[in-house]
């Protein structure tokens, strides 16, 4: 490495010599420093005495959508925070992460960019937009059992994720785009055994990296998870907090349950219920309340493809987290069809048919509003 930089910079004499020596010394001090990123890439750099791995992982989500409302605005109803641009070509989220793991210490860093970025993040600050995960965390007992994590991580709410090809369809159900993806602050996490898992968080509010404007009340969380063995898990976890500012706090109680099962070798099912209330007012003993049930079961008909069907509802009569510019509350029934196909083995290409009803007029078509919606997307999705 020496020979080629120096082949680069011959020698030469006088002030223009020292210039060039110098620009020598920091080019080869920067390839050195680059060596592990780059060795990084693609593959484990693995330090056999500290049992340190470090990881550079990539994913790419390209979709095309088109909603038979044909929106004015080109934009899907406004409760949709992914794969929810008409009539285009987009990406919804293209991510790299970098991940080290060693048995008492652990850290994450992840910056994205997307439709889903834009949209999900448009709340935070200009320079947090671009933040999927920056969280570090510490074992605090010998069997690295009990592990606290501090910073941006992803939230403990729910079954899906903000990576598509994790999830058992292409797009999100009402209930996962409508809690959060995402959560700031600190989380405590026990593995009991190998059977039962506890969390308790405490956060800076409903998906928030920085605080709601004049609020001082942090939020909390717990999870408990029971997983009998890979075929079946339960899950339960809440949220208590609000996203007010203290003069006109309302405190808002959350809860999600969840539980996946593998019913045979080829049926997976997924089944979660969500359920909040927020009062209506600061200091008032009434509460708005809204709830929100999904299943999907998701079925392998050949070695390299799935069927997955989806069937759910949601109901915000008050508009506590979806709040319709007609005022009238917001309730909607969806269905959906979603067939993957596993080209690669990062590559998944997937295709969905989704159809959305309300009783009222809430949303777009065209310059107006309507009661129903359908969509069909496309997306390819490559892991690296």
């Amino acid at each position: 490495m020496r020979a080629a930089v120096a082949d680069m910079f011959p020698e030469t004499n006088g002030r223009t010599g020292r210039w060039v020596k110098w620009v020598r010394r920091q080019l080869l001090g920067c390839l050195l420093l680059a060596l592990p990123v780059v060795d990084a890439i693609g593959q484990d750099v693995i330090d056999p005495e500290a049992r340190t791995v470090v990881q550079a992982s990539g994913f790419l989500d390209m979709y095309y959508g088109f909603d038979f409302n044909q929106p004015a605005s080109n934009t899907r109803p406004d409760f949709l925070f992914n794969h929810h641009r008409h009539n285009k070509i987009h990406a919804n989220l293209a991510l790299l992460q970098l991940h080290l793991d060693q048995d008492r210490y652990r850290a994450n860093l992840g910056v994205m960019g997307g439709t889903y970025a834009q949209r999900n993040l448009a709340h935070e600050p200009k320079l947090l937009r671009h933040v999927y995960a920056a969280n570090m965390g510490v074992a605090l007992n010998q069997r690295s059992s009990l592990w606290l994590d501090v910073g941006v991580m992803p939230s403990h709410i729910g079954f899906e994720s903000a990576i598509s090809a994790d999830n058992p369809t292409l797009t999100r159900s009402l209930a996962a785009e409508n809690s959060p993806y995402y959560l700031a602050g600190a989380r405590l996490s026990w593995d009991a055994s190998p059977n039962w898992q506890f969390a308790a968080l405490v956060v800076s509010g409903w998906q928030r990296i920085r605080p709601a404007t004049g609020n001082s009340l942090p939020g909390v969380g717990t999870q408990v998870t029971y997983t009998l063995d890979a075929r079946f898990s339960l899950n339960w976890s809440t949220f208590i907090g609000t996203d007010d500012p203290d003069r006109n706090r309302r405190l808002r109680i959350f809860n999600n349950w969840y539980g996946t099962f593998q019913a045979t070798d080829r049926l997976s099912l997924f089944a979660g219920f969500d359920m909040g209330m927020q009062q209506t007012a600061k200091g008032s003993s009434a509460y708005d309340v809204w709830f929100t049930p999904v299943v999907i079961a998701r079925y392998r008909f050949a070695d390299k493809w799935h069927l997955a069907l989806r069937g759910e509802y949601y109901a915000d009569p008050d508009g506590v987290i979806v709040a319709p510019e007609t005022g009238q509350g917001f309730s909607v029934v969806g269905l959906s069809a979603n067939i993957d196909y596993a080209a690669f083995r990062h590559m998944l290409c997937r295709m969905e048919a989704r159809w959305l009803g309300s009783n009222d007029a809430v949303l777009p078509r065209r310059e107006a509003m309507a009661r129903d919606s359908m969509a069909v997307i496309g997306s390819i999705a490559v892991r690296f």
